[in-house]
């Protein structure tokens, strides 16, 4: 269940360790760490698209980092279960759309 209807918010501090290990090192421009923080069938959905497992979410992240210029801020965070957690993060920078 990864449905944010079905999540409820809570406190962006409650988020676990790895996601804000990802987030962090995100902000930084640090691809080495922040693809660290996923499991090899992971899935990111960006802007339409969906990226899945490490090597093409490395991709998405290293291709991101070289392209534009951005920054990010956590606005949201909400938890469905043990396992699933939704992030909103407002982003601002010379990207289409930016």
């Amino acid at each position: 269940m990864n449905d944010q209807t079905q999540a409820r918010p809570i406190d962006p501090a409650e988020l676990p360790e790895t996601i804000t290990r990802y987030l962090d090192a995100h902000r930084v421009r640090d691809t080495a760490t922040a693809i660290g923080a996923f499991t090899g069938d992971a899935v990111v959905t960006d802007d339409g698209d969906t990226h899945i497992g490490t090597a093409a979410v490395e991709t998405w992240l290293t291709r991101a980092a070289s392209e534009y210029t951005y920054t990010t801020r956590l606005t949201e965070a909400h938890r469905a279960d043990d396992t699933h957690y939704t992030v909103v993060n407002h982003l601002k920078g010379d990207f289409p759309g930016g």
